[in-house]
């Protein structure tokens, strides 16, 4: 039975690794200045003035590389039409939130059908269908295919998010300096976003470029809000746009707003090392007390068969 499971656990690790070659394969890496440089130009378009409509169409109208990626969308495209289950705009969303601006949503579907398809095949060819132990695994094969693509941008736009978050309050620090030494809020973000590294720069390059394409700086902000939806950043552009147009001084504000992110970020990592315990439960149980438990007990058990034994 073990060696069913090893085989299993083999199977699931090359369907994975499958997987994970495709998608490097398919996908040339762009730098972020390019992948601004990408959403804005699509943006422009004919109208002329962007928005987080136009970003998040671009999503689905971006020229594919390669035959891979273009087999592969035509397969979630050819999915997406007749399942309406799948929520493309769900999808875009996520996209969005973990910068693969460069990716459609059906390119998603697509590498989430093709896992689908190709998880269960190498559980089949590696351990075959012979009972139902086999065909167990093969059903976990089929979740885990049409699940792992998904929890891939899921993951990725979380440790986004949550990066841009952590690099918040010392942006409107550095911003709150600039701009008591006389600095415009348009001056103070195009310098403070040299300061930083992607992904914050990323979204502060694109505002800006949004902003020289004629937005106003709410609109900008408001979008930035969108694609990076953080109770952070809301906060953020809701004190930037109210300061822009009410005309007030922005140095107070900021230096309350700065206050407040790292109140809430100090709140939230006191909120994680409470749930601390209940983690670490299950290692608990299911894998330091057994092992405890061996320890302790096989020399009693062994003494007590030896005792049985001189009887």
């Amino acid at each position: 039975m073990s060696s069913f499971v090893y085989l299993a656990l083999a199977a699931v690790f090359l369907g994975v690794a499958v997987l994970a070659t495709a998608v490097v394969l398919g996908e040339r890496r762009v730098s972020p200045v390019e992948r601004v440089r990408a959403v804005i130009e699509h943006s422009l378009g004919a109208s002329g003035a962007p928005s987080a409509t136009d970003i998040s169409a671009y999503l689905d109208l971006e020229p594919h590389r390669g035959m891979l990626s273009a087999a592969v969308t035509w397969l979630g495209g050819l999915l997406s039409g007749r399942l309406t289950t799948i929520k493309e705009e769900a999808i875009r969303d996520q996209l969005m939130a973990a910068g693969m601006y460069t990716v459609s949503a059906r390119t998603v579907v697509g590498y989430r059908v093709l896992s689908t398809i190709a998880l269960p095949l190498a559980a089949i060819l590696l351990l075959g269908l012979h009972g139902m132990l086999h065909i167990l695994i093969v059903l976990l094969a089929i979740f885990a295919g049409w699940v792992l693509p998904l929890t891939y941008v899921q993951r990725r736009a979380r440790l986004r998010i949550d990066t841009i978050d952590r690099a918040l309050p010392d942006l409107i620090d550095l911003m709150t300096v600039m701009i008591e030494a006389g600095l415009s809020f348009p001056q103070a973000l195009r310098l403070a976003a040299g300061q930083f590294g992607p992904p914050l720069s990323d979204e502060l390059r694109l505002t800006l470029q949004e902003q020289t394409m004629g937005l106003a700086v709410d609109e900008a902000l408001g979008h930035m809000a969108e694609r990076a939806d953080t109770p952070a950043m809301r906060s953020f552009v809701r004190t930037m746009a109210q300061g822009e147009r009410m005309g007030i001084s922005l140095g107070q504000i900021m230096r309350n707003l700065a206050h407040e992110m790292r109140a809430r970020r100090r709140s939230k990592a006191e909120e994680r090392a409470q749930k601390t315990p209940v983690l670490m439960l299950f290692p608990l149980v299911f894998l330091i007390f057994p092992a405890i438990f061996i320890v302790l007990m096989t020399p009693a058990v062994i003494g007590l068969l030896h005792n049985l034994k001189g009887l």
